[in-house]
């Protein structure tokens, strides 16, 4: 057969191997061609399945399959709906057509097989994957805010059940490990190479002639029950009440169309549930603005980001081998657990062997866990902490090609530890200071390379955490800058470049999220439905807790230093709302959760309590308060203040420079501070808004007349919505 991405060959037994393989893509994808091709070779076999003992379906790339074409989807309008349904429709009667030819259909998965890669598989009656441990398995759609549209839902559903399939495939999105995948059922058998893995699916062929899917065999019963099943009818109410804890009453299309796509499918006839799965698929597609924020973001951006976007060109790849870690405290202690996790050699020094050594325990701690787990080997747990040397002497950090400081923030403190290390070190190491607001700048006066020394901000905890912020200074090279962009991709972490400033991008923008909360307590609103706000806006931790978890002597400092600013620049300051509230709570000794009391109170572990009633008094709020507000203006203006706060601020960062790159402001805000990612990230929104930067700047004025100047758009973004033009540029990265 002559196709263009799929590779048809038959042997002497009959036995047809197809092999994927899109000449025009690195991985395959389920474009448009991939489809016709599929639905030609489909056709091809009915007709001539007399010949055909059996079909295995495997890859000539290191993947099996990618999934969709997200550049298709993400470009869909409501005017292309009919064509999707088409589309999925066409793909689906293929999918069903070759898996009850009467013939046996094996996947042999060599690689990553995800989303429309396991949807191919799952048509397949037997899956042989490939024991390989960069491979991951699984239906991630609802990470991009879409569903699975090959089948996915409806096949994982009478495979699994509908319970099983929604909690451990479709409403979270695992990708998983071969041997994870397996467990579920999603694997029927792992091969240790390429050659056994092909020979298992040929011979399984050869036993299973008459091989049909489970749910077409007789007798077939759905696992679990159908919804009509009292069991299942008394279970499935704790679906949507358990993602409506996880999201904290944000709404998010994709996991609830998957859920009304599984239950709906699972009450009826297979053909009648491809169709049900399709009707959300390209709703979502089609309708979703929530399914193109998220597929911009999660897959563009974040794409775009870890192939170093922001990187300098002309630069060779670099690798850091032994790194010395300034400091062995919570975050020293996670840099260098991070550091050793990728291969580097670690030297943690602190003032104090004993300090050292309780900073390396830190790493000793977390990969007991993960031998317990079963997610770490005792061997490599004992190479991880063997790269970890803890030492209280400079000395021992000789040879280091790169220095992490990460100290208390105290400018002085910073510089005298450089001074004492730089000496010692390799003449070009990579020197790195962790801050969240010190001025990288004033930073590099205390070395004697200002070109070589850059900020990394990472967040707390490290090992959880994906972002880093990589800081430049007004000296920093670009040679340091490109070192940088390769260290935190070496360490697996996501970097975003951002240019020096006080508070630089995150720790700046995140101030319009926790200022708005604070603001309203002193505006008599009821602390619990700020909270409420917050999370149904969609922010993972509500407002003030989250200040909390940060402290206010953090902003505190920054108010500090923005007043200080002004003054030497002779610009009037206006103070923010939330600067009373800051006074007041640091007068009343409630700084937050490391200080034993803040907004919330807090049990003698540290465990986090209830709201301090104090907080009634303090800001002369009655208790029932807005608790049931009815006014939805009101709730609606709560939630935006919030949002809108962190976004013009994002505009403004973007007028001076702060910042150059839309993709880093939209994964930064998402993943170092917590911005809504239904949004597709704080830069997104302002384009996602209803109406665009038009509407965006219209609904500042309504926020600025009732609640402050501090909402007027920026003249910039004026001027876009003035011309139609959306604040991200198109092609813009």
């Amino acid at each position: 057969m002559n196709l263009e991405t799929i590779q048809y060959n038959q042997d002497e037994n009959g036995l047809v191997t197809l092999t994927l393989d899109d000449p025009q893509q690195s991985a395959n994808t389920m474009r448009r061609q991939f489809v016709e091709d599929y639905i030609a070779v489909v056709d091809h076999i009915e007709v001539n399945k007399a010949d055909i003992s059996g079909v295995l379906i495997t890859s000539a790339k290191p993947t099996f399959f990618a999934g969709g074409d997200l550049r298709e989807l993400i470009a869909a309008t409501p005017d292309d709906a009919p064509a999707f349904v088409e589309f999925s429709n066409r793909l689906k009667r293929a999918m069903r057509a070759l898996e009850t030819l009467g013939m046996p259909v094996v996947a042999a998965i060599n690689g990553a097989a995800l989303g429309g890669g396991l949807e191919i598989a799952l048509a397949c009656h037997y899956r042989v994957a490939m024991d390989n441990p960069s491979t991951r398995i699984g239906l991630p759609e609802v990470t991009l805010g879409l569903l699975p549209g090959g089948g996915g839902v409806v096949r994982t559903v009478r495979l699994l059940g509908v319970i099983e399939a929604l909690t451990k495939v479709l409403i979270q999105g695992q990708q998983m490990r071969v041997a994870d995948a397996k467990a579920v059922g999603l694997v029927d058998e792992i091969a240790a190479d390429s050659d056994a893995m092909l020979s298992a699916g040929k011979a399984w062929i050869v036993a299973n002639p008459k091989a049909t899917q489970p749910w077409d065999a007789r007798g077939y019963k759905m696992p679990g029950g159908t919804p009509t099943h009292p069991m299942l009818a008394a279970n499935l109410p704790a679906i949507p009440a358990t993602l409506r804890a996880q999201t904290k009453g944000a709404h998010y299309d994709a996991p609830h169309h998957i859920m009304s796509a599984a239950v709906e499918g699972a009450s009826v006839d297979i053909n009648r549930a491809f169709e049900i799965e399709t009707r959300y698929f390209v709703d979502l597609v089609c309708h979703s603005p929530q399914a193109k924020n998220m597929t911009q973001a999660f897959f563009f951006d974040l794409q775009a980001i870890n192939k170093g976007g922001s990187r300098p060109d002309g630069f060779e790849r670099w690798s850091a081998t032994r790194v010395a870690v300034l400091g062995a405290g919570m975050m020293g202690a996670g840099i260098a657990y991070q550091c050793a996790r990728s291969g580097i050699d670690v030297v943690l020094k602190d003032v104090s062997l004993e300090a050292a050594e309780k900073g390396k325990a830190y790493s000793e701690n977390l990969v007991t866990k993960a031998v317990k787990r079963g997610k770490l080997s005792q061997d490599k747990a004992n190479a991880h902490l063997n790269r970890i040397t803890p030492t209280d002497s400079y000395e021992n950090l000789a040879g280091c090609d790169l220095v992490i400081e990460a100290v208390f923030e105290s400018p002085d403190l910073k510089k005298q530890v450089f001074a004492d290390t730089e000496s010692v070190v390799a003449a070009d190491a990579l020197l790195c200071s962790n801050t969240s607001t010190l001025p990288i700048t004033d930073l590099a006066t205390g070395v004697s390379r200002p070109q070589d020394f850059i900020g990394l901000h990472f967040f707390s905890p490290v090992d959880k955490m994906p972002l880093v912020e990589i800081i430049v200074g007004k000296e920093t090279s670009d040679a340091a800058l490109a070192k940088a962009v390769d260290l935190v991709l070496q360490i697996g972490k996501t970097p975003i470049v951002v240019n020096d400033s006080r508070g630089f991008f995150t720790s700046r923008v995140i101030g319009g999220f926790v200022n708005e909360a604070m603001a309203m307590l002193t505006e008599g609103i009821n602390p619990v439905m700020i909270e409420r706000a917050g999370n149904q806006a969609g922010y993972p931790a509500p407002p003030l807790q989250l200040m909390d978890e940060l402290t206010l002597t953090l902003p505190a400092k920054i108010m500090a230093q923005n007043r200080a600013g002004a003054e030497a620049a002779g610009v009037e300051y206006v103070p923010h709302p939330a600067e009373t509230v800051v006074e007041q709570m640091l007068a009343a000794g409630r700084a937050g959760r490391s200080s034993g009391a803040g907004f919330y109170d807090y049990d003698e572990s540290g465990q986090r309590q209830k709201l301090w009633p104090g907080l009634f008094e303090m800001f002369g709020i009655e208790n029932d308060r807005h608790l049931q507000v009815d006014d939805e203006d009101l709730v609606k203006d709560m939630s935006e203040r919030m949002l809108f706060g962190e976004a013009i601020e994002t505009v403004k960062c973007f007028d001076e420079g702060v910042i150059t790159s839309y993709a880093d402001a939209n994964i930064g805000s998402i993943f170092g501070i917590g911005f809504p990612p239904w949004t597709g990230g704080v830069a997104q929104y302002v384009d996602q808004y209803p109406g665009g930067t038009t509407g965006f700047v219209a609904r500042c004025k309504e926020l600025s007349d009732r609640y402050g100047d501090r909402f007027i758009a920026p003249a910039s973004l004026v001027t876009k919505a003035d011309g139609g033009e959306p604040f991200r540029p198109p092609g813009a990265g």
